[in-house]
């Protein structure tokens, strides 16, 4: 929106003499660092919690008003390197960078638990949220159940609040567990919930403590969970994970998104598929991608001091997937529980969706760290006001520890003695005292002189963000409503992002963009040179805390680009011409169990009626056929129709080494769990191979990964990739509906033994048809 040219109105009119009686005692010196910076990680390695914990699955994050970041995961053994074997109940960690990280005890030990709590419960899925001057923290419990507890500090002490959803899910088909709160621009509060296999929300009291309205489904597919929504450029955005969180090196787990214009949706992919539809869902935000690490998801969102947004979610190293047996804090031994320790990764929002790193996927190897550190700037928590020039003072309490305060009359600069120029994020948390009721704090995006700076406001008589560019005297302004129930005397961060002449303010309780108000103003000519930066308050007590500015993040513009076929390698492909069966029509094609099979090329297909037999753990009945995969890297594509109508009939591509290891991605019907006889159609890429880190060790096992949407014809891709490195089959899924465009999805390892063979299957239950349009395999020219 263009700002419009007007007079300066009664508050602009105060400031502006106020200003003029300011700057005459002002001097502008050499560009320097404000007080008490810390220095921050240039530099990251994930997983960030390595060496601290074990695991931190499920992760939340929040900066504090002291300006730290703090991260709380869900319960799990996770001090086992400290030689503690029992279960830490939601566990928490502190950051100076959301780099370097320390263990910071848990939200309640077992013996401070509530004692309401069901024996044996295992409290999952923390989300944090700060409300009103207190922190909100709710989790589920693993029987069922989403509570609340509240703290003065993100360290506690947590107060229990009982109940925000019962145990039965609230009206949630799927189950009350896995939940992540949301504040509007107008103030309203939802809660979000459900898990296997279906996302529901509801809106929330003011206080945020009680569910209000009816509760809407929003989502629905396999296994799926962790909804999490932000609002950016005027969308919603539900990320979400799906298929296994937590099956060691065989969780298929991956984060995708899906965006509506309310935060009640209709929620649809970047495909345009919704996230109500029963199939799978293309919109992938982080998948494997065979660099060691599976099973990335349960995310949250962080933003550094540039601006830029961070994926916060949790990971399997494949290479130590598994915990051994540990003791439950409730007594007892605990098997089967997977490390899933804390993982970073830049998100860049590209075309209107988001994707970490470009789509790359986790990351390995040093990587640039996020921005922790300002250009100008401090959190005030040094006891010196040094690089700040102005009638402030330095108070403090126990949440934010030091911050600035004013209490006087009239209107007062607090400013920074070093300028900074450029592309910026400015910020602050700001807040008025009860007694100031007339009055409004803002943050000083740039000062240069009385006639000359851009200041935003949180306005109380106004109840409005209101946004001034001064130039020549001359005042451009523009405002947005602050909601009706704004708490003008809890702390608020006002962020400002200028990047050239467009500047985009928007007030967060606490900096998850949940924004309650924003406005966007074009600057005029003049207003985007060096300035100072800095607090100002006009009628009674205010405060500032965390005032800073860094350089404004750089957009990614482009995504990574996906893998490019070579020339068609016609020795391994085929088009099923002709009658018969498929190796009377071509040799190279064989059977594992092919005694009675019915399938025959008819109408330039392979028309294959699925099976009553199955290819699954100690289940081997299903027929296969083989044909060899050529040396190398390559792409196995087949187009699929199917008509399956029977949970659990399949059909697809399969790389087979034996009964027992192999992958296939497969066109599958599946029940909808709690879905009333619901079925779902989705893209499924399954992985069977040996599983010896379970206890008691188990010789063979099989789970899943998603795809993209699974229509009555599919395009079906297999890319094929020897890692030398170590010693492993990195095969990649991509599909498609269209036969054009291309979701590709998750990568699975499988550590080399012996040849993989290209295949097909049509399989699990009668009654349904594949019809196989060709087999065509490609050579690779870019990975």
């Amino acid at each position: 929106m263009r700002g419009v040219l007007s007079r300066p109105h009664g508050l602009a009119r105060t400031l502006l003499g106020a200003a003029v009686l300011l700057s005459a005692a002002l001097a502008v010196p050499p560009a320097g660092q404000a007080a008490d910076a810390v220095a921050a990680a240039t530099v990251y390695t994930n997983p960030v919690s390595a060496g601290v914990v074990d695991s931190l699955p499920d992760p939340a994050i929040i900066r504090a008003k002291n300006g730290t970041w703090y991260a709380y995961g869900t319960t799990n053994p996770v001090r086992l390197l400290a030689g503690d074997q029992v279960e830490h109940i939601l566990p928490v960690l502190t950051s100076p960078d959301m780099v370097t990280w320390s263990y910071a005890g848990d939200v309640f030990s077992f013996a401070g638990r509530p004692s309401w709590w069901p024996s044996g419960t295992r409290p999952w899925a923390p989300d944090i949220r700060y409300v009103d001057g207190v922190y909100h923290l709710t989790y589920s419990l693993s029987g069922g159940g989403i509570a609340l507890a509240t703290a003065p500090t993100p360290t506690g002490l947590w107060t229990d609040r009982g109940l925000l959803v019962p145990a039965g899910g609230g009206g949630c088909p799927s189950g009350a567990i896995d939940q992540a709160s949301y504040t509007d621009l107008n103030g309203d509060r939802y809660l979000y919930w459900g898990s296997y296999d279906t996302i529901c929300v509801s809106r929330l009291n003011a206080a945020g403590t009680a569910l209000t309205g009816a509760v809407t489904q929003v989502a629905r597919g396999r296994r799926m969970e962790g909804g999490f929504v932000v609002r950016r450029d005027g969308m919603y955005y539900l990320f979400y994970s799906d298929a296994g969180c937590c099956d060691g090196a065989f969780s298929g787990y991956a984060v995708k998104v899906g965006r509506a214009s309310s935060p009640l949706g209709p929620f649809t992919t970047p495909g345009g598929s919704n996230l109500m539809d029963l199939t799978s869902k293309d919109g992938i935000v982080v998948a494997a991608s065979g660099n060691g690490f599976v099973g990335p998801g349960h995310n949250a969102l962080a933003t550094d001091l540039s601006g830029q947004d961070w994926l916060v979610y949790h990971a399997i190293r494949q290479a130590n997937p598994d915990f051994p047996p540990v003791t439950s804090p409730w007594g007892g031994t605990m098997n089967n529980l997977s490390r899933r320790p804390l993982m970073i990764d830049r998100l860049d929002w590209i075309g209107g969706w988001p994707v970490v790193r470009a789509g790359a996927g986790p990351s390995t190897g040093s990587q640039p760290a996020p921005v922790t550190t300002w250009t100008v700037g401090s959190g005030f928590n040094g006891g010196s006001l040094s690089g700040w020039t102005g009638p402030w003072t330095l108070g403090s309490d126990p949440d934010s520890q030091g911050f600035l305060s004013y209490s006087g009359s009239g209107t007062a600069y607090q400013l920074s003695t070093a300028t900074v120029s450029g592309d910026l994020r400015i910020e602050a948390d700001l807040r008025l005292g009860a007694a100031n009721t007339g009055g409004a704090v803002g943050l000083v995006v740039s000062y240069t002189d009385a006639n000359n700076n851009v200041v935003a406001w949180i306005n109380r008589p106004q109840q409005k963000l209101i946004v001034e560019a001064r130039v020549g005297g001359v005042l451009t302004s523009l405002s947005g409503n602050l909601p009706a129930g704004f708490d003008h005397d809890s702390w608020h961060n006002l962020a400002v992002e200028r990047r050239g002449s467009t500047l985009v303010a928007w007030v967060t309780p606490d900096r998850l963009r949940t924004a309650v108000a924003t406005v966007t103003l074009t600057l005029p000519a003049g207003a985007t040179g060096a300035g100072r930066i800095g607090a100002v308050s006009t009628g009674g007590v205010s405060a500032a805390d965390n005032l800073g500015a860094a350089p404004l993040y750089q957009p990614v513009t482009a995504k990574v680009p996906p893998p490019q076929l070579g020339a068609l390698l016609a020795a391994y492909s085929d088009e099923f011409s002709g009658s018969g069966t498929p190796q009377a029509g071509d040799p190279a094609w064989s059977w594992v169990r092919g005694a009675g099979v019915t399938a025959n090329r008819s109408g330039g297909a392979l028309v294959w009626p699925t099976q009553a037999a199955d290819l699954y753990e100690g289940t081997n009945t299903a027929s296969v056929l083989l044909r060899a995969a050529p040396p190398g890297d390559f792409v196995v594509e087949t187009k699929l129709a199917f008509t399956g109508d029977t949970g659990n009939q399949q059909a697809g591509l399969v790389l087979y080494e034996h009964d027992d290891r192999y992958v296939k991605l497969t066109h599958s019907v599946l029940p909808l769990s709690r879905g009333g006889g619901a079925l779902l159609h989705v893209t499924d890429f399954g992985k069977e191979a040996e599983r010896p880190t379970t206890t008691p060790p188990s010789a063979v096992f099989h789970r899943p990964m998603f795809g993209g949407p699974a229509t009555s014809t599919l395009w079906l891709r297999l890319l094929y990739h020897y890692d030398a490195a170590s010693g492993e089959h990195d095969i990649r899924m991509g599909s498609s509906t269209y036969g054009t465009s291309w979701t590709w999805g998750g990568t699975w390892s499988l550590p080399r033994v012996g040849a993989l063979r290209i295949g097909l299957v049509s399989m699990n239950r009668a009654g349904a048809t594949a019809s196989f349009d060709y087999v065509r395999t490609y050579a690779v020219a870019a990975l």
